[in-house]
């Protein structure tokens, strides 16, 4: 019997409880988790904004050390330090066929197994693929990959989201060129990550934007240059700070239609404007056909970084172990289980940037 957090049914409140975990069966591992952080998506999936299969396990973002490995699990072995990767990968269908691994059409497809049962039989399913809001875990082995060397393993759980996407949502969505203004909208985990990233691709003027006048220290750390406490008259600060243009990227870590709509607002004309928030189906973006045209913007979606966790991650560990990236600089407060529940309520407070559940 190990300790989880379970969400019973949508919309429910998590139970911290204990769950009979099975042994690892043919190409899987169980992984003892040494942190795993709360990131925004398991907040959507607990409250309904993304939907799978419950009860479930949440949890995705997670980092540990392997106990056993079922038959034919070659590439990690038991007290190897490993990363979780929440979307793998399967190599076979049309996106994965055109190199486009983080649109996997099957990468989710575990979700919808029989994880672990709690003390009275109910079967869980596994969030998304990993359940990593637990002691415990037994994940397929294409959802593992090695902590790179030289990666604090309690912080390395960071590198199975944040990191990946706020790395991504510059150095691959938005292709930052040195020099270029950015502007990054929400000063969450993800938007920590995301002013880093700017940071390294040398960006110039890096602005960003939150609700909360707090984050501006955090933000400040992480690389900002410039810190804008959004209001209704955000697009024209920003447009101030960029000799009246707008910033060239501008990167909407929120997932709320205003603040995408006031970050197409803030690019200048001719720049990118890159979604990685996830927002719901109410949250409608309007746009008239004229300022399409007139202001020749590009807008686009950016799921998991657009990132491959096998070559990207290398890259990241690398500017990790020279100082240039600082994973622990993300974090703002480290918790047991008990205290996921909080962090939610923080995050529904725009407050802090990433919480670590720290095993």
């Amino acid at each position: 019997m190990i300790r989880a957090a379970v969400l019973p049914a949508v919309g429910a409140p998590l139970e911290i409880t204990g769950i009979e975990l099975p042994e690892p069966g043919p190409g899987q591992v169980r992984i003892r988790l040494a942190a795993a952080g709360v990131c925004h998506s398991d907040l959507s999936l607990s409250n309904g904004t993304m939907r799978v299969p419950v009860p479930a396990v949440l949890g995705h973002e997670g980092s540990g050390t392997v106990v056993s490995v079922g038959e034919g699990v070659t590439h990690v072995a038991p007290g190897d330090g490993v990363v979780l990767n929440w979307a793998p990968s399967c190599g076979a269908c049309h996106p994965c066929s055109l190199g486009e691994v983080w649109l996997c059409d099957n990468a989710l497809s575990g979700a919808a197994n029989v994880h672990a049962r709690t003390a009275d039989g109910r079967e869980l399913h596994p969030g998304l693929n990993v359940a990593a809001f637990a002691e415990e875990t037994v994940v397929g082995a294409e959802c593992v990959l090695p902590v790179p060397d030289g990666v604090p393993l309690a912080d390395a759980a960071l590198l199975g989201c944040a990191v990946l996407t706020g790395w991504g949502a510059v150095h691959h969505a938005a292709r930052v060129r040195e020099g270029e203004t950015v502007a990054v909208f929400g000063v969450g985990g993800v938007g920590l990550a995301t002013l880093q990233a700017a940071r390294i691709a040398g960006a110039s003027t890096i602005v960003a934007v939150d609700v909360s006048p707090e984050k501006e220290r955090l933000a400040r750390a992480a690389g900002a240059t410039e810190y804008v406490v959004a209001s209704e008259r955000t697009a024209r600060e920003i447009r101030a700070l960029t000799g009246g243009h707008g910033v060239d990227v501008a990167v909407e870590c929120v997932g709320r239609a205003v603040t995408i709509r006031t970050a197409w607002e803030s690019t200048r004309r001719g720049g990118r404007t890159t979604v990685v928030g996830i927002g719901g189906k109410d949250q409608q973006v309007s746009f008239h056909a004229l300022e399409i045209f007139h202001w020749g913007r590009t807008l686009a979606g950016c799921v998991y970084g657009n990132a491959d966790p096998a070559v990207d991650l290398p890259v990241i560990a690398a500017h990790i172990r020279d100082g240039r990236f600082d994973l622990g600089a993300l974090v703002t407060e480290r918790i047991t289980l008990d205290g996921i529940p909080g962090a939610f309520d923080a995050m529904v407070a725009g407050k802090g940037g990433r919480a670590l559940v720290v095993f």
